[in-house]
């Protein structure tokens, strides 16, 4: 890993999950850590919930947008970090991916803001626990 280590956020459309994440750990590890996000199938534009989750903690995410995944930005990364279980990787052997299966609140009919409330909740557990881990936390988000 360089001094600066590189982590890269995947889910499928990168308009949800990965820019949560991403924003989280810019938010926390600041310039400590070089963070990107992307997507296997990009969507068109971010998930407005997400957006406005995020605000609520005063970050802001507006200004991303979906991202395909390509190889540098893969071969680039010292972590990978899959969102979910449907977005599917190549990856060369060695490079160290995280899947994490991410809270779906809407499978117990948890709708709305509540449902991007929670999911963002534990997604910010485990970019805080990653952050800490990378040396890089510098306050909770």
């Amino acid at each position: 890993m360089s001094d600066r280590p590189r982590v890269l956020f995947v889910c499928v459309r990168n308009d949800g999950t990965s820019q949560l994440a991403a924003g989280l750990m810019r938010h926390l590890a600041g310039d400590a850590v070089a963070v990107s996000s992307a997507g296997t199938a990009p969507g068109d534009g971010l998930d407005e919930q997400a957006v406005r989750s995020l605000a609520e903690l005063g970050i802001d995410i507006g200004g991303q947008r979906p991202k395909p995944v390509t190889e540098q930005l893969v071969g680039d990364a010292d972590v990978v970090v899959v969102l979910g279980r449907e977005a599917r990787l190549d990856l060369a052997p060695g490079t160290r991916v995280l899947t994490w299966e991410v809270d779906e609140p809407s499978a117990r009919g948890i709708e709305g803001m509540d449902r991007m409330r929670l999911v963002r909740d534990d997604i910010a557990a485990r970019v805080r626990a990653l952050a800490d881990e990378l040396g890089a936390g510098r306050h909770p988000a």
